[in-house]
């Protein structure tokens, strides 16, 4: 399709025929629009812009709320990450304590950097934050909450099986749980009551090998570090 402008009347040359006359455009059909929208999310209150350029991460710059690029993003957060846990180890035994691990999240976030925007970013949904972490500072391979269930129970064995029949059937189950909600899911108030956990034997068979928090704990650190 193209359009000529005929200044000196010489399309009459070619007679009748050769003029298209132009067609009624509908009234119910909207113009596109000049500059499509930009495809954007939201997560937890930070907005995430895709273009053809990359992904941003609106963030705060200098005191201003700006587009950064995923990238740039990742290795802020790790850069703070790593300012205020220095070493794998220790990162590790943060994430264990509830508390500790809960004030580290609240500084990255006053800091302007929210870890599960990076999580959902990159589609990791599958991994638990931790790895997503340990990755981001210390270059860490990270694992699928799956994988690293497997890992758990295959590194684990010889512990686990050294307690009462029992007692190792309930902690496969406890870690089944962290396959399905990661850290949250090894923390769940109710963990004893999940029909995993009730049938391996719950908490009365935790309790023929120990006390049941210290055998918890001492679940979760050998987890994370599976």
């Amino acid at each position: 399709m193209f359009r000529v402008y005929d200044y000196t009347d010489a399309t009459r040359l070619f007679g009748e025929a050769f003029i298209t006359k132009p067609t009624k455009p509908r009234e119910d059909r909207q113009p596109p629009p000049d500059n499509p929208p930009e495809p954007q999310i939201c997560v937890e209150g930070f907005d995430v812009h895709i273009t053809p350029a990359g992904r941003f991460i609106v963030a705060d710059v200098d005191g201003r709320a700006m587009p950064v690029p995923l990238d740039e993003y990742k290795a802020r957060l790790a850069a703070r990450l790593t300012q205020e846990v220095h070493t794998l180890d220790e990162f590790r035994s943060r994430w264990v304590n509830p508390p500790s691990r809960q004030e580290l999240i609240d500084t990255l976030v006053t800091s302007g950097y929210l870890p599960t925007v990076v999580r959902i970013v990159d589609e990791k949904e599958e991994y638990d934050l931790y790895d997503v972490l340990a990755e981001l500072g210390w270059g860490m391979n990270p694992r699928t909450r799956h994988d690293r269930t497997l890992a758990f129970t295959y590194k684990h064995e010889d512990w686990i099986n050294r307690l009462p029949i029992g007692a190792a059937a309930t902690i496969r189950a406890i870690a089944s749980q962290f396959e399905r909600g990661g850290t949250e899911g090894l923390e769940n108030p109710q963990i004893f009551q999940t029909p995993e956990v009730k049938d391996a034997g719950g908490l009365a068979a935790l309790q023929t090998a120990g006390n049941p928090r210290e055998l918890l704990t001492e679940t979760k650190t050998r987890m994370f570090a599976a």
